[in-house]
């Protein structure tokens, strides 16, 4: 019993990835509380319990959807206007270094020539971009939050609830994608979602069922080998 209820973790876990176009189809609302229910059994320190979670689905998604979108076509047009959203946490380092520079550029190219766009194409990188702000066609937005007191324990916490979320929805055969490039248009997103002042974004997920007809959904990155990050003991 224990190694099928294993390899069935190991399944799901594996057989997840990062979608970036969805199908329409809605999900239900009972289905979404079923995976926010078992996900909040994610581990947190003194069970402070510290995520919040904004589920965003028809014309609130549009709102959103519109607001970020236009405000991000203004950064393009108008680059200086990017101080104006800024990120109230730092997500990516400010230098990078090797190896996760290589491991950037690999993620980032991999996409771009399965879409067809080559470096220096501006406007079609723009067009990507604004895929993030789209949900991907996803028909739901999670938005996780923090309350500002708190420290970066706290995000670590919701981290783990955020991959339990995915890994729930996966098991039930729903696709998501993890994005922090919603981060900086926090302000906007606090906006249209009525989220108080003394709470921070996270991170937002696309959730919904995948499009496998796009070629973009064909992106699997790798993984290297446990001998590269793991020091053994004995």
């Amino acid at each position: 019993m224990y190694m099928q209820q294993h390899t069935l973790v190991d399944q799901v876990i594996n057989s997840r990835h990062s979608v970036r176009a969805f199908k329409t189809t809605p999900i239900e609302t009972q289905t979404i509380k079923d995976i926010l229910t078992v996900s909040s059994r994610a581990p947190s320190g003194n069970n402070i319990q510290p995520w919040k979670v904004y589920v965003v689905t028809g014309q609130k998604r549009e709102a959103l959807i519109q607001k970020v979108c236009a405000a991000q076509t203004e950064i393009f047009t108008h680059p200086e206007k990017a101080d104006l959203y800024q990120e109230s946490f730092k997500y990516y380092p400010i230098k990078w270094t090797s190896p996760f520079i290589e491991r950037r550029r690999e993620n980032g190219w991999g996409l771009y020539g399965l879409l067809g766009i080559q470096k220096g194409e501006q406007d079609k990188m723009q067009q990507q971009l604004l895929r993030n702000y789209q949900l991907f066609d996803a028909p739901v937005g999670l938005f996780f939050t923090a309350n500002t007191i708190l420290e970066t324990g706290s995000k670590m916490d919701i981290a783990m609830m955020i991959q339990n979320v995915m890994i729930a929805a996966k098991a039930r055969g729903i696709d998501s994608c993890p994005q922090a490039a919603w981060n900086p248009f926090h302000q906007v997103v606090a906006e249209v979602l009525d989220i108080p002042d003394d709470e921070e974004l996270v991170c937002a997920i696309s959730l919904g069922y995948a499009d496998e007809s796009e070629v973009v959904n064909q992106l699997q990155t790798p993984r290297v080998p446990v001998e590269e990050f793991a020091i053994f003991y004995d």
